[in-house]
């Protein structure tokens, strides 16, 4: 008798409160190479093994679905010239945010150990999002990153 009154309440619960879908897309053409010169996060390497060398990984992500997907999130395993990962414990290397229908394409700055030997590799490079937003959204006022604007002026030229 109690499941009779909790299920369908449960059943609305559910409903009301269903997370977004994630949703996997298709990532081709990817490169990782170091961040140009001009880049302002291509600071300058440090004497001492503490720093960080910046990176850039890029590619196109296709959403071959008829709506834009969400919160899109770049997962990869970055391997140093030995095939060891380069960041430990971590395969999500960024958020790219939302992807419209068709193929776009995304830039990514990665902070890598200075010190690691090279060249840098990847591997399993992926992309998922969702169907809803999950995170704040960004105001229309917020300042790409230099790379991101990089990424948007080399799109509207091509």
């Amino acid at each position: 008798m109690l499941t009779a009154v909790f299920a369908p309440i449960l059943l609305a619960l559910w409903l009301v409160a269903a997370p977004a879908w994630a949703s996997g897309l298709q990532v081709s053409e990817v490169s990782l190479e170091p961040c140009p010169a001009e880049d302002i996060g291509a600071q300058p390497e440090l004497g001492r093994p503490a720093g960080a060398s910046c990176y850039a990984l890029r590619g196109t992500v296709i959403n071959t679905g008829q709506k834009p997907v969400v919160d899109t999130d770049v997962f990869a395993l970055i391997l140093d010239s030995s095939g060891e990962p380069v960041l430990q414990n971590r395969t999500r290397v960024g958020s790219i945010g939302d992807v419209p229908p068709g193929s776009s394409t995304f830039g990514l700055r990665l902070a890598v150990p200075a010190g690691t030997p090279g060249p840098l590799g990847f591997r399993n490079v992926k992309a998922r999002g969702f169907s809803a937003p999950v995170r704040t959204r960004a105001g229309s006022d917020d300042e790409l990153l230099p790379l991101e604007q990089e990424l948007a002026e080399r799109t509207l030229v091509q």
